[in-house]
Parts: structure tokens; sequence; C-alpha cells
């Protein structure tokens, strides 16, 4: 018997949202399919963290699952960025990534195939938005002055030579003054 990991998430925690919906769909499609599960509920993600995904990402990295089933592609990743890198680990360990609304298998050769797409489309869009900023930049180059804002330290000609060793010499100093003797 297969064994799946649900994911769930909801945007914010404030009462307004749950996962209850997402928990209900999710175990019925894993009951019809006949698989084992455990349910992973993120309740305290941030824009940064969301410890519940590290925890169940380390799981699937030793293969505890055989996959992962989520409600939505938008509930796994917060950038198309994130997703894609996250979802091409786990299709090169085998491990299955589904997302039920969004009715992407990843372990089909449909679902692999609509992944590269993705991908494309993910490049695709990475590189339009370096190429607006490049331009946006040339453009605003020729009217400002780009950069940091000149401080009291550009006033004179700064040492950079020596710089780590420098760095080093403090830290060793730092120590000697704060050991006991």
């Amino acid at each position: 018997m297969k064994k799946y990991a649900i994911y769930c998430r909801v945007s914010t925690n404030d009462g307004r949202q749950s996962n209850e919906n997402q928990v209900v769909i999710l175990t019925d499609h894993c009951r019809s399919k006949g698989w084992d599960f455990d349910i992973y509920n993120e309740e305290e993600s941030s824009r940064k963290t969301r410890p519940i995904k590290a925890a169940l990402l380390k799981k699937l990295r030793d293969r505890e699952y055989q996959g992962v089933l989520i409600y939505k592609l938008d509930r796994w990743a917060r950038s198309s960025r994130e997703l894609l890198l996250e979802i091409d680990e786990l299709i090169k360990k085998d491990i299955d990534f589904i997302s039920v609304t969004d009715n992407l298998d990843f372990s089909t050769a449909q679902g692999r195939l609509h992944f590269h797409i993705l991908s494309a489309f993910s490049e695709f869009e990475r590189s339009l938005i370096s190429e607006r900023t490049k331009s946006a930049l040339a453009r605003i180059g020729k009217t400002k002055k780009l950069g940091r804002p000149v401080g009291s330290k550009d006033r004179k000609k700064r040492k950079t030579d020596g710089y780590v060793l420098r760095e080093y010499n403090k830290k060793i100093e730092s120590i000697k003054q704060s050991s006991p003797k």
C-alpha cells in the first residue's frame, strides 16, 4: 500500500480561513485510491518560514512517503521558482507530486510534460523581468546617479586590499580580550 503525505496550508491564520476544505478533498482522494496517508497542516507560516513544510520535505527526502498530495500548487509554494525547484527535486527522487484541483500528477508522463511547460514559462518570465529591469536601469541611469548615496566614508579613498586579513585579526584580538587569563 502506498503511503502519501497530505500538505495543507492557508494564507492567513486569523480565524477566517481553515484547512478543512483542503483536508476533506485530499483525504477523500487518498481513500478513493486506497492509499495510506498522514496529514500535515501548516498553521504558523510566514513569508519566509514554513516549519511543517520543511519537516515534510525532510521526510520526503528520507523516503518516508511515496508522494505528496496538495490541494493546489499555490498551497505548496509562494513563488514559481520555489515550486519548480522543489518539484524537480521530488521528481528526480521518484516521489509522486499530485495537485488535486489543478489536476496535475507529476508522476505520469503527461504530468512531467506539464511540469516542463511550467518550467519553460517560469524561465521565460524571469528573462522578461530581467530585460525590463536592465532597460529601466539604463533609462534611469541617463538622468540619475545609480547606487548608494555618497556618504562621509566616500570622501577619502578606502583601503580595500587585506580586508579579510584585517577582519580575521580583529576577531582574534576580540577573542584574546574576552578569554580569561
